[in-house]
Formats: structure tokens, C-alpha cells, sequence
């Protein structure tokens, strides 16, 4: 069972402390720059894990179009040269640079709505030599379970939420069961509390 103090870990941030938020509206997805084979591999991911947390997938939001947007390309240049990008995204060169600096493989950009509940993710990933020798199902699941919750900047920098059972990789089981509380209809879809944690924590413990 995850103890309080795990899970109050897992969503404060370098910077801005205690911070959790869920999705507060259905998934609406789009994928660019992949094969049908692979964005089939990303929507049964997606599928997968809006099951676990009861949320919808529908093929438009009413405001936004699409709401949970992948880009897959070879490059940090490449972006912004995607028409309307800059409009997606604010201060997207300043990014690009940074990104380049860090030599970033990924990144995820998440907006919010007027509840503090997650209403956006845009997921980057610039399949160099290590994201491309990642299985294409060990990547799709490990981006959907980092973009179903506004989980801290160093969560899994260490231990991977994913985990191998036989030649399968799966979602560790305390990680699922903490997606599961955290999607709790009860509970408020955003918090800056870190007593929020003890609240997912009980609900895991009845979970696992």
C-alpha cells in the first residue's frame, strides 16, 4: 500500500509545491507523425487507461477540437515550422531552445480550466536512439499514464510507473490503483493541499 508521504511525493513539483489536478472533461486525441500501425498501439493505450480512470473518449471537445494532441518527429526544429504551433503553444522558440539545450526527448505541455482541472496536454516526443528503441507499446502506455494526471516534474525520474510481467509491460498495480482514486467523483478534480494526499491514500488502500 502507498503511503501518504509516496503519493504527497509523486505530485509536488520542483518549484510550485503540492500540485494535483485530473482531467475534467472527456479525451479528445490526435496523433501526427506516425504510422496506422503505431497510432492504433496509441489509442488502445489510451483506451486502456481512460478505462481504468472512467474517463470518456470522444471525437471532438466542444471548445478545443482535439484536447490531447501527439507530436512525434525527429527534431525540436521541426516544431515550430507545424502551422499554427506558435499559437498552441506561448513563447514556443524560448522553448525549442531550452529543449535543444537539455537534449529533451520529451515533453508535455498541460492546460487547465477555470477549475484548476486539466482541460489540454500537447505530448512531444523526438525519437532519437533511445525513444526509438523503446517497444512502441511501452512508449504509448508510459506517455498516457504521464498525461492522465498533473503528476510531478520529478515523479518517475527514478522508478518507471510501468513495470514487466513476463514479455508484457504493464502499469505497476499502485500506480493503477492510485489513477483509480485519483478519478474518485468525490474527490475535487484539482488541489494544492498536500492533505489531498492522505485522501488518495486511503482510497488506494481499498483499491489494492
Amino acid at each position: 500500500m502507498m503511503t501518504p508521504e509516496q503519493i504527497e511525493t509523486l505530485f509536488t513539483r520542483a518549484t510550485d509545491g503540492f500540485v494535483f489536478a485530473r482531467w475534467g472533461r472527456p479525451l479528445a486525441p490526435v496523433v501526427f507523425g506516425v504510422e496506422e500501425d503505431t497510432l492504433s498501439i496509441i489509442k488502445s493505450a489510451i483506451e486502456a487507461v481512460s478505462q481504468l480512470a472512467g474517463l470518456d473518449i470522444v471525437e471532438t471537445d466542444p471548445e478545443l477540437g482535439s484536447n490531447f494532441m501527439w507530436f512525434f518527429f525527429r527534431d525540436w526544429d521541426e516544431l515550430p515550422e507545424v502551422r499554427g504551433m506558435d499559437g498552441l503553444v506561448p513563447d514556443l522558440l524560448p522553448l525549442v531552445a531550452r529543449l535543444k539545450e537539455a537534449e529533451a526527448n520529451q515533453y508535455r505541455i498541460f492546460r487547465f480550466d477555470e477549475n484548476g482541472a486539466i482541460k489540454c496536454c500537447f505530448v512531444f516526443l523526438r525519437m532519437d536512439s533511445h525513444l526509438s528503441d523503446v517497444p512502441a507499446e511501452t512508449l504509448a502506455l508510459s506517455q498516457v499514464v504521464q498525461s492522465c494526471l498533473l503528476w510531478s516534474d520529478v515523479a518517475f525520474g527514478e522508478t518507471s510507473p510501468l513495470a514487466v510481467a513476463g514479455e508484457a509491460t504493464v502499469l505497476r498495480p499502485e500506480i493503477g490503483a492510485l489513477i483509480r482514486a485519483a478519478y474518485d467523483p468525490i474527490l475535487p478534480a484539482a488541489s494544492k493541499d498536500a492533505a489531498h494526499a492522505l485522501r488518495l491514500s486511503a482510497r488506494v488502500g481499498t483499491l489494492q
